[in-house]
């Protein structure tokens, strides 16, 4: 794209059969678009938490062997669901079932009832969660680069490990999402490829402002933040005309019992025009990607027209 914005899909499958689950990632890989993006939870977000969906990492694995160049991950993985060591087995595996396309996501996890639910730890608190990420990110990254890994803390136990074989992909990239100021930032600046943040369309100032904290905490460590791609999102809906993108949103709200705060922190909606005079105004702040959500039931409308109609105008900008 000229614009230089790429372009990605997380298809929420809460709802979805499982093929209309392929029949998203097979459209998002035809249109062009450079991620396609899962999720990774025990109980559906944002309203019902029994709502029927599938599994992030077998999901991701299945879309891998049906897609052909589209890179793909979970936007992100959830850190107290699975031991590192053991998810660095499966992005290896998915690494080769994509032919060398997987971005690797995780994150510290920020729903407790499914993992409490579970029988999992959730930890005590967000900044310990952030802790955990910080090690688990630091044990896959030597894993997935062929290390030896011998690892002893309060958290993790490795005596020797080394996996094969080893990904495709020379350097699996991460992605991260978070904001946090103090702690989840340094961790992005850490480890991140990718930084990734949930936002509304008119939240063009606080991005600026998270982004400048971001740069601080490169700062501080010698990293320069141009080697970390920007990228942000939400839930959207695009149709021919303001309203009826409106009522479709609101119809997403009825049918998954989102709260109210979902729309004030999240939404994306309008038409093409709209979105695309969004987007211009993010890429002027500085992200270098976008990559929404679209929910069920299945959205193949907004799919289309984020990459038939948004994407020419980004492109003649």
């Amino acid at each position: 794209m000229s614009s230089g914005l790429k372009l990605g899909v997380q298809p929420l499958t809460y709802g979805l059969t499982w093929s209309e689950s392929l029949a998203a990632a097979k459209a998002v890989d035809d249109l062009g678009y450079d991620y396609l993006w899962g999720h990774d939870h025990l109980y559906s977000t944002g309203g019902d938490p029994f709502q029927p969906f599938f599994e992030g990492w077998t999901t991701l694995a299945a879309w891998a062997a049906v897609t052909r160049r589209v890179r793909l991950g979970l936007l992100v993985g959830a850190n107290p669901f699975r031991n590192p060591g053991v998810v660095a087995k499966m992005a290896a595996t998915v690494d080769h079932i994509s032919g060398g396309r997987l971005v690797f996501g995780l994150g510290a996890g920020n729903r407790e009832l499914e993992v409490t639910a579970h029988g999992m730890d959730p930890g005590r608190s967000v900044g310990d969660r952030l802790d955990r990420l910080d090690e688990a990110l630091t044990i896959v990254r030597a894993l997935l680069e062929g290390e030896t890994v011998q690892h002893e803390s309060a958290r993790y136990r490795f005596s020797g490990v080394r996996h094969a074989p080893l990904p495709i992909t020379a350097h699996v990239p991460f992605v991260i999402g978070s904001s946090g100021e103090k702690k989840g930032l340094r961790v992005v600046a850490r480890h991140a490829d990718i930084w990734q943040m949930w936002l509304t369309m008119d939240d063009v100032d606080l991005f600026r402002h998270k982004r400048a904290i971001l740069h601080e905490h490169c700062a501080a460590i010698g990293r320069d933040p141009a080697t970390i791609e920007h990228t942000v999102g939400g839930k959207l809906v695009i149709r021919g005309d303001a309203a009826e993108a409106q009522r479709a949103f609101d119809e997403q709200m009825r049918v998954h019992g989102w709260p109210e705060a979902v729309r004030q922190d999240m939404a994306w909606t309008g038409t093409s025009d709209q979105v695309a005079r969004a987007l211009l105004a993010y890429r002027r702040a500085g992200i270098d990607a976008f990559s929404p959500s679209v929910a069920a039931p299945l959205d193949l409308e907004t799919v289309e027209r984020l990459a038939t109609e948004v994407r020419p105008i980004l492109e003649a900008a």
